[in-house]
C-alpha cells in the first residue's frame, strides 16, 4: 500500500460543504472523497505515473 501524508488544506465554506454532500452520496469519507476526485482529475489529464504491467 502507498503511504500517506497528512496535508492540511484551506478551503472556502461553499465547496467543503458541496465535497461533503457528494462524499455523503457515494458512501465516503470526506478525505476520501477528495483523494478520489484529485486521483481521477490527475488520471483523466495523464499526470499519474503509469501503473506496472508485471504481475507477482
Amino acid at each position: 500500500m502507498a503511504s500517506r501524508k497528512a496535508f492540511a488544506l484551506r478551503i472556502d465554506e461553499k465547496t467543503l460543504s458541496a465535497m461533503q454532500r457528494w462524499a455523503n452520496d457515494d458512501l465516503r469519507s470526506l478525505n476520501a472523497q477528495i483523494e478520489f476526485v484529485l486521483r481521477e482529475a490527475l488520471r483523466k489529464t495523464g499526470r499519474l505515473p503509469k501503473k506496472s504491467s508485471k504481475k507477482r
